[in-house]
């Protein structure tokens, strides 16, 4: 009850000081908004990248044989795995997957009329790839088609560099596990762009049987499997791991494999950090010039109320209180603010230019979770409290009788 009582009294002192609450609450209402609209606008930003790097060509997790991992990429084609159906349908049965598609990895030399140049490539299932890689841009042409055997997409970069057009015939020489040579052509019909732009550089996809007929296998590297909520991965991973056999398979998560997307992830929450800390500090400054003042004008009162029994302890929980409800007004008042201005936001857009190693640009918007607007809140509420603290400390520390003379 004394309790409700002090938050009470703390709550009638800051309207009684109307004038200079709000000075305080408008530096709460903005941090908070400040807050939520810097970590909404880098949320959005970081699950724009994940999701188009997942839909784009990553999945959400591959299965590959045990070793593929770490030595797969020096010598591809001893770790193929063989082409079997009842393998993909026991994939289909893990929680979320909505989607398994083969790949088969390929490497050699394309060459387009007089120009010849290295890439890296996938054999890739075309009626699988649609809804796997829906997140491709294709500014020329067109995807894959199922029932295509002897077509090609490019990516913007490679294409540029062989000077090839849609239609035209790339020319794509591989060697075989033998360590023969071979070679097979195909149409191109489409040109696409990911959000990696190094990718696109070197990167081409061809339907899977081309893939096995150029390199001589009946098999593929991996099994990508897409999800219905990227949020499901470490649930859908664990269930593999059980019903899959360790020994004979690897499963490995997209957050294992996108090295610039953690990266990236990293750098952000970095600069949260440092957001939060300036906003934090401001919000110090607000709260505690506006409590300091609130005693030094308000001396005579205090003196009055420890003439009358009030114990310092009383007096240091008042003004602690008194910042409390600062907080917690404040705090309230920039949610509705922030909330709204993510809304619009988002409505509108924010025109983006092409990040670091992509080739176009996009409009960007605020996505605000549960934990940034109860982290924002957390911050605003625990900084007031902490501003209050020392101009109350002080109140509690004045002589009753220095206190009393204020009123003369």
């Amino acid at each position: 009850m004394h309790g409700i009582l002090t938050l009470r009294t703390a709550a009638f002192n800051v309207i009684r000081q109307a004038n200079r609450s709000k000075a305080a609450l408008t530096a709460v209402a903005l941090g908070v908004t400040a807050m939520m609209l810097a970590a909404g606008f880098i949320d959005w930003n970081l699950r724009f990248g994940r999701e188009n790097t997942i839909h784009s060509h990553l999945g959400h997790i591959h299965v590959m044989n045990p070793r593929f991992l770490y030595f797969g990429r020096s010598d591809p084609l001893s770790y193929v795995l063989p082409n079997r159906e009842q393998d993909t349908k026991k994939l289909l049965e893990g929680p979320g997957v909505v989607a398994v598609a083969p790949r088969l990895l390929i490497a050699g030399l394309a060459s387009s009329g007089e120009t010849t140049l290295s890439f890296i490539g996938e054999g890739v299932d075309p009626g699988l790839e649609a809804e796997l890689s829906s997140a491709l841009r294709f500014p020329e042409g067109r995807n894959l088609q199922p029932g295509e055997n002897n077509t090609v997409v490019v990516g913007r970069g490679l294409a540029d560099n062989l000077g090839l057009r849609l239609g035209g015939t790339l020319v794509l020489v591989a060697n075989t596990k033998g360590g023969r040579i071979n070679a097979v052509e195909a149409k191109t019909v489409g040109v696409f762009e990911s959000i990696t732009k190094a990718y696109d550089d070197i990167a081409l996809r061809i339907p899977i049987s081309l893939a096995r007929q150029l390199m001589r296998v009946d098999g593929e590297h991996l099994r990508i499997v897409l999800l219905d909520d990227t949020a499901r991965t470490p649930q859908t991973l664990e269930w593999m791991k059980a019903n899959l056999g360790e020994t004979q398979y690897d499963v490995v998560p997209w957050t294992q494999l996108a090295d610039f997307y953690n990266k990236t992830a990293s750098l952000f929450a970095k600069q949260v950090g440092v957001i939060y800390l300036i906003i934090a500090v401001i919000i110090v400054l607000a709260i505690s010039n506006t409590m300091t003042m609130s005693v030094i004008q308000r001396i005579g009162e205090i003196g009055t109320m420890m003439a009358i029994g009030a114990r310092r302890k009383d007096i240091l929980l008042l003004f602690i209180a008194e910042g409390v409800v600062l907080g917690i007004v404040g705090t309230i008042i920039g949610v509705f603010v922030g909330s709204l201005l993510a809304l619009l936001i988002s409505q509108i857009g924010i025109p983006m230019p092409p990040g670091p190693g992509m080739t176009w640009g996009y409009r960007a918007g605020i996505l605000l979770t549960p934990g940034t607007v109860i982290s924002a809140c957390m911050t605003a509420m625990a900084t007031t409290a902490l501003a209050s603290f020392y101009p109350a400390w002080k109140a509690s520390r004045m002589e009753i009788v220095e206190s009393l003379r204020a009123l003369q």
